[in-house]
């Protein structure tokens, strides 16, 4: 095998052809294809080779700083293409394959924002994909390119020329999950990644004998960077699967923890609580997870009772306290900010009187501060401000934003100090410089004068009934009569009991948070508007709300109070009409329903819709199926088509039934 040799400082590109020549039989990756037993494992020499084929491609036809879109399913696949766009110095794009109407509108986006002129996939997916976007993009199905995967490493050529990568040049554009607005690109340059992977490398206190487990989406940057990148840049493999199969199946997680004797695996905090519901006694007591010493928590608010149940449930099964990390990072400062090293205690201090979850401090030479929203200089210790951030790993700016990128990019304190990436993000820092984080700048909810965090308020309320699904909750402001009041929109499991669970999320928002709901809006599972790495949209939810699109399936607002957008109920016309809406508008929990209303558009469910069924004819002689409610799906409708039966009653009998019905009430 030749010698090639590595320029300092060193870019991926020279970290992955140091790997293929100096380990070339060690295994780079392996991805559980069913989330189990069925294991894919590639070679560095065997990924550096793949990644050859694919950079062969593009560097034929294409020239080098173009942009292409990677529309992949989780798997080896995806992560060749990756390597096979840094080798041949073409920006590469990851993305979700498209799913649906939401997903294409955001790749269309992305399209045009990168101006990506060339896109990556599978075989299987380049008909599907190839037909859902207009973009005019050069399409490439990279696992049926001709494999040369048995030829020794040797210099990469894009077309003719060699490509020699530096550490300034861009590596890959990460689009944020456009939780407040579109998504923008972060520029990451080879530099960026190599100073953030080795400040992950140290906090953890990384070896050669690691080994990384995860689940995390591969497009982001916790998947990319943290659980793909960072395993090349130690020299250990990394043990992958699909996010989907983790969340059909979280023991899948810890079993492959378990089994492949994983010691760094990270995780959002949901996804151990997921772990906390999903996990039984019987699959605990097959786990063994003495090797995992850093059990990273990051990506979303971190949640102190998620570390103690977590701890206290898996404790017997040999799970570490001190294994959990705490961590802070963004996309825009590559992904790692502040974590504390492995093997210390999660702290916590107070902010505003509240016990904060530390973060740990800043890491791999970068500098933390939080300012005074007004002032902009230094806060004080324990005083909330906005996080500010500098270092090496902190991106240049957004592809193609330049106004925007010098703005959030370009801050200063008073003093002259900076640059400094303004994150939005609201902290404090303790004496130590340690780190909390509160909550979004723009997310701040001001009631009555007090500041109110919306992830206070969305805990509360989640921990306050098991029916409420941990981390699907939305907390907001709306103007009424003059006054910001509080809205918050849950998501409830099925079967729960709407008036118990209401009563219990607005008494703990009321005890923990000192505020009182002016709304709460329950919904059904999954119908939350989440961002593509499942991030909760609070905007969207308001929009929602505001619009009454919402699926409400219970709830509670003050007595006489309108939902918001919505307008006069069309009034039964005739005696069926007010027996039909009656009985629904019961079920539903609401004052009344329109006759136009459609049930399903109402938050009808199974469960409701046969409730419905069983009642009618309950109280008429007159058959209901399920179809009828499909078929006919408004009271005005169901009325008709019950009309046109033989065993319908008359108007008179059905009168005299609601004047019986309200008697009795």
């Amino acid at each position: 095998m030749p010698a090639i040799s590595s320029p300092a400082p060193r870019t991926l590109v020279h970290i992955l052809r140091d790997r293929a020549l100096e380990m070339p039989d060690a295994v780079a990756y392996v991805f559980l294809a069913d989330g189990e037993d069925d294991e894919r494992k590639i070679s560095y020499r065997e990924l550096y080779a793949a990644a050859a084929d694919v950079a062969g491609a593009l560097g034929a036809r294409h020239e080098r700083g173009e942009r292409a879109l990677l529309l992949f399913p989780p798997g080896l696949d995806y992560i060749t293409a990756f390597f096979g766009c840094l080798l041949a110095g073409i920006v590469a794009v990851p993305a979700y394959p498209p799913q649906d109407a939401r997903s294409l509108g955001r790749l269309d986006a992305i399209i045009a924002d990168a101006g990506a002129s060339i896109a990556l996939t599978t075989k299987d997916l380049l008909p599907i994909a190839r037909s859902a976007l207009d973009a005019p993009l050069a399409w490439i199905a990279t696992d049926a390119l001709e494999s040369d995967a048995g030829r020794a490493v040797a210099p990469i050529a894009g077309g003719s020329r060699p490509v020699a990568a530096t550490p300034e040049d861009l590596a890959f554009l990460q689009y944020t999950s456009g939780s407040t607005r579109l998504p923008r690109g972060v520029m990451l340059t080879h530099a960026n990644l190599t100073h953030n992977l080795e400040a992950i490398y140290q906090a953890f206190a990384g070896t050669a004998h690691d080994v990384m487990v995860s689940w995390l989406p591969p497009y982001h940057d916790m998947g990319l960077i943290g659980a793909i990148l960072e395993p090349l840049h130690g020299g250990f493999p990394g043990i992958l699967m699909s996010p989907l199969h983790f969340l059909q199946k979280p023991y899948r997680w810890l079993k492959a923890i378990s089994v492949h004797r994983g010691t760094i695996s990270p995780s959002p905090n949901f996804g151990y609580e997921l772990c906390l519901r999903k996990i039984d006694d019987e699959q605990r007591a097959s786990l063994d997870l003495v090797s995992w010493r850093a059990a990273v928590n990051g990506a979303e608010p971190v949640r102190m009772e998620t570390i103690e149940r977590f701890t206290e449930r898996f404790a017997d099964v040999g799970f570490d306290p001190a294994a959990f990390r705490p961590s802070y990072g963004l996309a825009e400062a590559t992904l790692l900010v502040t974590a504390d090293p492995v093997g210390e205690s999660v702290r916590r201090f107070p902010v505003d009187g509240v016990p904060r979850i530390a973060c740990g401090t800043a890491r791999g030479d970068q500098s933390v501060v939080v300012v005074d929203s007004a002032t902009l200089a230094p806060a004080g210790a324990g005083q909330v401000g906005e996080i500010w951030v500098s270092g090496p790993s902190v991106s240049a700016g957004y592809w193609g934003r330049p106004a925007e990128s010098t703005a959030l990019f370009g801050a200063t304190l008073p003093d002259g100090r900076g640059p400094y990436l303004r994150t939005g993000d609201l902290g404090a820092l303790d004496e130590s410089g340690a780190l909390a984080v509160t909550g979004r700048l723009k997310d701040l909810l001001i009631l009555r004068g007090r500041n109110v965090y919306p992830h206070d308020v969305e805990d509360a309320a989640e921990r306050s009934h098991p029916a409420l699904r941990p981390g699907c909750g939305a907390a907001f402001t709306v103007p009424v009569d003059g006054e910001e009041r509080l809205v918050l929109v849950c998501e409830v499991a099925d079967g729960a009991e709407p008036e118990a669970v209401a009563l219990a999320a607005r008494r703990a928002v009321r005890e923990e948070c000192e505020a009182d709901l002016h709304e709460l809006v329950l919904i059904p599972a999954r119908t939350i508007p989440k961002t593509s790495s499942g991030k909760i949209q609070r905007r969207a939810t308001r929009e929602a709300y505001l619009s009454a699109a919402l699926s409400r399936i219970g709830g509670w607002r003050p007595e006489g109070a309108a939902a918001p957008g919505a307008q006069a109920a069309a009034p039964p016309r005739t005696p069926l009409e007010s027996l039909i809406a009656g009985i629904w508008a019961e079920l539903l929990g609401q004052p009344e329903v329109g006759i136009h209303d459609d049930f399903f558009a109402s938050g009808a469910q199974s469960l409701l819709l046969s409730q419905l069924a069983v009642r009618i004819e309950a109280e008429l002689p007159v058959r209901v199926t399920a179809g009828d409610l499909f078929q006919a799906s408004t009271v005005a409708k169901l009325a008709e088509l019950l009309e046109s039966r033989p065993l319908t009653v008359d108007d008179e009998q059905v009168a005299g039934l609601i004047a019986r019905s309200d008697n009795n009430g």
